[in-house]
């Protein structure tokens, strides 16, 4: 229940064409206190409900509890989320023995396209496709807790 990740910028759009999935996502967020967040996703016809803890100093790691709900509770949930509704298509793409997440946002965070690497440890190997950019884990401000209350749309360029 200890996720690790990496997260980067995207530099170009190339990892549409190296995509084998992509899906819709909606998320909210019922709370978003950085100790205990907790999160409303509609992901295609699927709801999750997830609880992510504090990450560690470096951002690489946190506590997460997820459960599958009906899309019903997910649509009702998200009717008592916070203001700031998260809008993207994430892509799935497969990089030597990992799969990235690239998600484009839309709505007030349209222009920003972060993709992330789930790992089995913290200092595990993984191949770097060429459209990754520079590397934003455990900076605060490209996590979806506060894109939901600072959209990208909102920062100076």
């Amino acid at each position: 229940m200890i996720e690790i990740e990496r997260k980067f910028l995207v530099t170009t759009y190339a990892f549409k064409d190296e995509a084998h999935q992509k899906f819709r996502i909606i998320q909210g967020f019922l709370n978003r206190d950085p100790e205990r967040t907790v999160r409303v996703r509609l992901k295609d016809n699927k709801g999750m409900l997830t609880v992510k803890g504090l990450s560690s100093s470096d951002g690489l790691s946190r506590f997460e509890w997820e459960k599958e709900i009906s899309k019903k509770e997910a649509k009702a949930l998200l009717e008592f989320c916070e203001k700031g509704v998260i809008d993207k298509l994430r892509y799935e793409v497969k990089s030597g023995n990992h799969i990235f997440e690239v998600d484009e946002f839309f709505s007030d965070n349209e222009g920003l396209v972060i993709a992330e690497v789930e790992l089995t440890s913290e200092d595990e190997d993984f191949t770097k496709p060429d459209w990754l950019g520079e590397e934003v884990t455990g900076n605060i401000k490209y996590y979806n807790s506060q894109l939901s209350k600072q959209p990208f749309n909102t920062w100076k360029k």
